[in-house]
């Protein structure tokens, strides 16, 4: 399988509930980047600079498995992840800068998307007929 690269928007979910309690007038933080599908990952990965364009507040640290061994990593207050007319909210772990944001298998799995190997791109999946579903079972 190749690399599949998707472009994700991502809004500061603090500044979403402000302004929804009508106690902050701005726009949320919100920007567009591209992502690596790793679905060797489990979560949200973004490198420092986006976590600084979106003003998150650090909440807690988090033990990472990599292939370089273990890392202790920071982790932030939850973004809403929007890709492809879906969108939830997820925490966010901070990798190094030289390190692709990467989407992991939770988000894949909470907006219903899976990997096309075939074609190298992401889709919803298809054993829920393309549409959003969450399994309970």
């Amino acid at each position: 399988m190749g690399k599949v690269i998707v472009k994700i928007k991502l809004t500061n979910y603090s500044d979403l509930v402000l302004r929804r309690l009508k106690l902050a007038r701005g726009k949320p933080r919100a920007v567009a980047v591209n992502a690596l599908v790793d679905t060797g990952a489990t979560r949200l990965y973004l490198k420092p600079s986006v976590i600084k364009k979106l003003g998150l507040v650090r909440s807690d640290t988090v033990r990472s498995q990599t292939t370089n061994g273990e890392a202790i990593r920071y982790k932030y207050e939850p973004v809403e992840l929007e890709l492809m007319g879906r969108r939830e909210n997820f925490d966010v772990i901070e990798v190094p800068e030289n390190v692709p944001n990467l989407l992991g298998q939770v988000p894949l799995e909470v907006l219903d998307f899976v990997v096309d190997s075939k074609s190298q791109r992401l889709i919803p999946n298809p054993a829920h007929g393309g549409e959003q579903m969450t399994e309970e079972y």
